[in-house]
């Protein structure tokens, strides 16, 4: 995990909009696309940076493909932040 990115990827708010309905439970690009008004590219270009980031983790089922949280590199962002504030 690298921090930086973490942290660039959160800072946007069409990523974090992305992250919270994701929290909900995992969805396809189609169904995330519903919830905002842009492009299909610009939130391919959204979800490819928090894929980057490891936020979200991506399996193909048949045409679509699904997006999930990573629980994981959350925990690690955490834990990074409160060493940094001790």
């Amino acid at each position: 995990m690298n921090l930086h990115n973490t942290i660039s990827a959160m800072a946007d708010p069409t990523r974090r909009k992305i992250l919270e309905l994701l929290k909900r439970e995992d969805m396809a690009a189609g169904q995330i696309n519903k919830h905002f008004q842009i492009t299909a590219p610009s939130l391919t270009h959204h979800l490819n940076i928090l894929r980057q980031a490891d936020l979200v983790t991506s399996q193909r089922q048949g045409q679509e493909i699904i997006y999930s949280l990573n629980l994981s590199v959350f925990e690690e962002v955490a834990q990074a932040l409160i060493k940094f504030f001790k």
